[in-house]
């Protein structure tokens, strides 16, 4: 039992894993800006994740856990930013080569600013709990910049790979949420859920990807530019 979420970032990992043996799908070269995307996201969401373990936002487990703890925080959950974002970048990708018609970019806009007006619906009726502010205040500060201060296109790309992302997300949050290996502490959320999910996983997944695309698309940006 108390290997199952380590499991779950061994299915995350082997995702882009199975989709690279399509080389015209993964070039090599795209590999530098994958890694430090992968890097610098999975940092930056493990170091929230220390904070709303700390002021126990969630809890976990110690059945379903290897037992490896790092300031509060779970080996397996250092390891769940890094590979679901491993995973995302690995699906954004393999759909960007397979589908590179970029058509319906020109709606993105309308949606993100949807998706502001949601962020900013959520922080106004919910802004003493802790998950909800944080999560929707990352979404909201990454679409902002993203859509308005960032010159780089991609949103319809990202929105189209979010939406395949969200399989391997209802089967790992299904999981961690049913067993559970993570318990929520219902004060801090807003306490709607989908399959026993908290709305705001949803979320959460959205900005730790959206960063990551971000990176990835700027570093191969620079590259393309030298």
């Amino acid at each position: 039992m108390n290997y199952i979420f380590l499991l779950l970032n061994l299915f995350l990992f082997l995702i882009p894993i199975c989709l690279s043996f399509d080389k015209k799908v993964f070039p090599i070269g795209q590999l530098k800006s994958t890694v430090a995307a992968t890097l610098i996201t999975g940092i930056i969401f493990s170091a929230i994740a220390i904070f709303f373990t700390l002021f126990k936002v969630w809890s976990f487990d110690s059945v379903f856990l290897s037992g490896v703890y790092y300031r509060g925080l779970p080996l397996e959950h250092y390891l769940f930013s890094f590979t679901f974002t491993f995973a995302g970048l690995g699906i954004y990708q393999y759909l960007n080569a397979k589908f590179p018609n970029n058509q319906l970019q020109k709606f993105s806009l309308s949606v993100s600013n949807l998706m502001l007006g949601v962020c900013v619906a959520f922080l106004f009726f919910a802004y003493a709990k802790w998950y909800t502010v944080v999560t929707f205040s990352i979404l909201l500060i990454l679409l902002l910049y993203i859509e308005y201060l960032n010159k780089l296109r991609f949103m319809y790309r990202f929105y189209r790979a979010y939406l395949v992302c969200l399989i391997p997300f209802y089967i790992c949050y299904g999981i961690i949420c049913n067993l559970p290996i993570i318990q929520y502490q219902a004060a801090e959320t807003i306490k709607l859920r989908l399959q026993n999910i908290p709305l705001e996983n949803h979320f959460y997944i959205m900005g730790m990807l959206l960063l990551a695309v971000y990176v990835f698309e700027f570093f191969e940006k620079r590259a393309t530019t030298k």
